[in-house]
């Protein structure tokens, strides 16, 4: 015998399903939109048309203070000229895999029948929805953490090069080749921007659009006005710069080796704690306190 609170759940569920398949029909049209997109970085993304039909049909504006945010972040992270595609794909993902979820929940209340099962996967829903909705920051912060990496290396390489004579289109070639990242990856992509006709100084500017970092943005502006002062003032400014960045790499090792060994005071105390605690109850024991 079904409950009013069975009716209830299963009511809503069922409203929840219906809407979904409606969005699924009516979003097959806008499938297409997700081809491009790599499963790694988007899982599910052969449903996202249901949750960007959604946004469709509310004629979502996308111009909150929260979506400036985000067309700037996946703008970094995409180019700003496909700044309005991602942010249009965040939102699908993150409302279809929400409501997805949410009807899973009401779903899964039929196996259950507990209403604990229905709570815990609309906070699923929710997180999941908040997460896909922060997640370009992440990926933000994991960006400029790799182009760090490497940027101390190739600076050194570059400033090598220049002082050796090679030109630094050259040098910039070279350099893009010697090795893997992110970092040498957006080298690569500007040694083909040059290959197919844009101008260096162009090419350097987009370089340092596509590289957040204040230091590599630095460094880009350094490029650009070493090649209109000449190859000998360039390769000086490399050097020095390659200097700065050398210090600057030295001293964030030392502040991640101060970090590591904070977080470390962590563990120690606990043992420190569990020990007194495992030598004073004894003693207290034996006393008969």
């Amino acid at each position: 015998m079904l409950s009013t609170m069975d009716f209830v759940i299963f009511g809503v569920g069922g409203v929840l399903l219906l809407i979904w398949l409606f969005f699924f029909v009516k979003g097959l049209r806008y499938a297409h939109y997700f081809d491009n997109l790599t499963e790694k970085e988007f899982p599910l993304k052969e449903i996202y048309f249901v949750g960007y039909s959604i946004m469709e049909t509310i004629r979502y504006p996308y111009r909150s203070k929260g979506d400036r945010k985000l067309r700037k972040e996946v703008g970094v992270l995409y180019g700003e000229k496909y700044a309005d595609y991602y942010i249009r794909v965040v939102y699908a993902q993150k409302v279809t895999l929400a409501l997805t979820l949410a009807i899973l929940g009401f779903c899964m209340y039929g196996f259950a029948n507990d209403v604990a099962v229905v709570a815990i996967m609309l906070v699923l829903a929710g997180t999941i929805f908040y997460y896909f909705g922060t997640a370009t920051a992440k990926k933000i912060k994991k960006r400029s953490d790799e182009l760090l990496r490497d940027f101390s290396n190739v600076v050194s390489k570059l400033a090598l090069m220049t002082n050796a004579g090679m030109i630094l289109r050259e040098a910039w070639e070279e350099v893009a080749f010697t090795g893997e990242g992110t970092l040498y990856e957006e080298m690569q992509r500007s040694v083909a921007e040059m290959n197919n006709g844009v101008a260096e100084a162009d090419a350097f500017f987009e370089f340092g659009s596509r590289c957040i970092i204040p230091e590599i943005k630095k460094f880009a502006s350094t490029v650009m006005q070493g090649m209109a002062k000449g190859n000998r003032e360039l390769a000086a400014m490399l050097q020095q710069q390659s200097k700065e960045v050398w210090e600057q790499r030295k001293q964030d090792v030392r502040r991640q080796g101060e970090k590591a060994a904070g977080k470390l005071m962590i563990p120690i105390v606990i043992m420190f704690i569990g020990v007194l605690i495992m030598v004073i109850v004894p003693i207290f024991t034996n006393l008969g306190i």
